[in-house]
């Protein structure tokens, strides 16, 4: 896909952002540059590679799960600056 000058100030336009022609000149260059190597990705044979979801193998770190008791709600509570029954009471932040 060629990009074109235009086609950046089309896109800087509708996402509101303003490039100076130096900036427009340099973005329309990596964009070019950018497309550019997604294309030679593209064309890469990839047949005899099984699919993965990271390069590294990398397995999560995970501790036991071990069921124990709960806070109560007054200890949740104690240092709340305010609270109505066992509920935090915070400003309305919709109007």
């Amino acid at each position: 896909m060629a990009i074109t000058k235009e086609t950046v100030k089309y896109v800087a336009n509708l996402a509101r952002i303003e490039l100076k022609p130096q900036e427009l000149e340099k973005m329309s260059g990596q964009l070019k540059d950018i497309l550019g190597f997604i294309d030679k990705l593209g064309k890469v044979d990839i047949k005899n590679i099984s699919p993965t979801s990271h390069i590294l193998p990398i397995n999560n770190v995970l501790r036991n799960d071990h069921p124990q008791e709960s806070l109560s709600a007054d200890k949740a509570l104690e240092n709340a600056p305010h609270r109505e029954g066992n509920f935090f009471v915070v400003p309305k932040v919709i109007e």
